[in-house]
């Protein structure tokens, strides 16, 4: 079985705009390690402000997490 990754270029969609946080940062961090969101507030200080971001910040992680458990490829800018 051959693995193909294609590379696509994909603009980055703001989350936390209070720390500048994408959602490109978001799947890097899983990509990293960060699985729960305490870690992802710890790493990025993603919804550390106003809170306004936090429920699409864990949509987005619990995404990005689900995939990299199935070990699918995750789009992140580079």
């Amino acid at each position: 079985m051959t693995i193909i990754r294609i590379r696509v270029e994909m603009r980055a969609m703001y989350i936390c705009l209070c720390n500048a946080i994408t959602d490109h940062d978001i799947r890097r961090a899983a990509t990293e390690g960060v699985r729960t969101f305490p870690e992802l507030q710890a790493r990025t200080g993603c919804s550390d402000c106003c809170g306004c971001c936090e429920a699409e910040a864990r949509s987005t992680l619990d995404a990005a997490v689900a995939q990299v458990a199935l070990d699918l490829p995750i789009l992140v800018a580079a």
